[in-house]
C-alpha cells in the first residue's frame, strides 16, 4: 500500500512536469500572477490581523501594487526607449572602435607569436566566441518564443493581475486545502519541509528582489555620473540581471567597460566606470545580500545559476519564473534526504564497518 501511494505520487509529479512544459507558452502570466499573489501575501496578512477584511485588504494592495509598477513603466520605458534604440544604433561603431583598439595588441601577438599558433589562437576565439553568441541568442530566442504570454499584450494586462487578485484573496485556503490532503503519517514531516521551503523561498525572492532594485539605481545613477552613454540601461540591466550570481555582473561590466573603451579616449573615465562596478559588487557582497537575503537561505550560487539556465533554455521565459522556487523545493528536499540518510540504519551500519 505505501509503495502504491509512492508510485501514485511520482507518477502525479510526472504528469504535471509533462503538462507544464507542454502548456508553457501560455502559463506565464499564471506564474506571474501567482508570485505576485506570494510575494504580497504576509502584507495580506498584516492588514487583515488590523481587521481589514481580506478582500479589501487583496484590492487595496493589488491597486496599489499595479498602480506602481504602471507608474514606473510610464516613466522608465521612454528613457529605456530612447537609449536601447540608441545603443542599437551606435552599436556597429563601438564594434568598430573596438577593432580599432585592439589593432596594436593583435599585431604585437602576431610579431611574438608563430604564425601557426596566431592561427590557431585567431581560430579558438572565433569559435569561442561564436559558440558564446549562439547559447545566449538561444536562451533569450528560447525566452521570448517560449513565453509567447510574455509579449501577449492582452494577458499581462488583463489576466496576470486576475490571477494575482484571486490566489491572494484565497491564498490561506488553498494553502489549508492541501494540507488537509496531506496522509496523517507524514503530515508533521510535510509540514516542516514546506514550512522550511516557504522560509528558504521567500527570503530568497524577497530579499533578492530588494537586492536588484537596489543594484539597478546605485548603477545607473553611478555610470550616469561617470558620463557612460547608455549608463541608465546598462545599470538597471545589471541590477536586474543580478539575481543571477555573478552572470548578471559580469555581462554588466563586459558591456560597460566596452562602450566605455569605445567611448572615452582618457583612461579616467573607463577606470571610473570599473570603479562603480566594482563598489557596487563589495556593497553587494558585504552589506546587501548578507542583511536582506542572509546566509541561511542555503542556495548556492552555483546551483542558482544551473536552475535558471535550465529553466531558460527547457521552457524559455516560463522555465526562468519556476527555476528559483524548484531549485529552492529540490534543495530543501536534498538536505531533508541527506539527514535522513545519516540517522538512518544505512549510514550506522557503514561507520561500524569502516571502524
Amino acid at each position: 500500500m505505501q509503495n502504491a501511494k509512492i508510485l501514485a505520487g511520482l507518477a502525479g509529479v510526472a504528469v504535471v512536469c509533462v503538462l507544464i512544459y507542454m502548456l508553457s507558452g501560455m502559463l506565464t502570466p499564471f506564474l506571474a500572477g501567482a508570485a505576485i499573489a506570494y510575494f504580497l501575501d504576509p502584507l495580506a496578512d498584516r492588514l487583515e490581523r488590523l481587521g481589514c477584511s481580506r478582500t479589501l485588504a487583496v484590492t487595496l494592495i493589488i491597486a496599489a501594487f499595479f498602480l506602481v509598477v504602471i507608474l514606473l513603466l510610464a516613466l522608465l520605458i521612454p528613457i529605456v526607449q530612447v537609449q536601447v534604440a540608441g545603443f542599437l544604433e551606435r552599436l556597429p561603431g563601438y564594434i568598430e572602435a573596438l577593432r580599432v583598439q585592439a589593432a596594436p595588441l593583435i599585431d604585437r601577438l602576431r610579431y611574438a607569436l608563430p604564425e601557426g599558433q596566431m592561427q590557431e589562437l585567431r581560430s579558438a576565439a572565433g569559435q569561442q566566441a561564436g559558440t558564446a553568441i549562439k547559447w545566449v541568442g538561444g536562451l533569450f530566442t528560447g525566452m521570448l518564443t517560449g513565453g509567447v504570454a510574455l509579449i501577449n499584450l492582452i494577458s499581462l494586462v488583463i489576466v496576470m493581475p486576475l490571477v494575482a487578485f484571486y490566489m491572494l484573496r484565497d491564498w490561506d485556503r488553498m494553502v489549508r486545502r492541501i494540507d488537509e490532503l496531506v496522509p496523517g503519517a507524514i503530515h508533521q514531516t510535510v509540514r516542516e519541509q514546506a514550512a522550511e521551503i516557504d522560509r528558504t523561498l521567500s527570503a530568497f525572492v524577497r530579499g533578492q528582489a530588494l537586492v536588484c532594485l537596489l543594484l539597478g539605481t546605485f548603477y545607473a545613477v553611478g555610470l550616469s555620473l561617470v558620463g557612460l552613454e547608455f549608463g541608465i540601461v546598462v545599470g538597471f540591466g545589471t541590477g536586474l540581471m543580478s539575481f543571477i550570481p555573478y552572470f548578471g555582473m559580469g555581462l554588466g561590466l563586459v558591456v560597460g567597460m566596452g562602450i566605455a573603451v569605445a567611448q572615452f579616449s582618457d583612461w579616467v573615465p573607463i577606470a571610473l566606470t570599473a570603479a562603480v562596478f566594482a563598489v557596487g559588487q563589495f556593497i553587494e557582497g558585504n552589506f546587501l545580500t548578507p542583511r536582506l537575503v542572509g546566509d541561511r537561505v542555503g542556495l548556492h550560487p552555483v546551483w542558482v545559476i544551473f536552475a535558471v539556465m535550465a529553466g531558460g533554455a527547457l521552457l524559455g521565459f516560463t522555465g526562468v519564473i519556476l527555476a528559483i522556487p524548484v531549485a529552492a523545493t529540490l534543495g530543501v528536499l536534498v538536505r531533508f534526504a541527506v539527514e535522513r540518510y545519516r540517522q538512518s540504519q544505512v549510514y550506522a551500519l557503514g561507520g561500524d564497518a569502516d571502524r
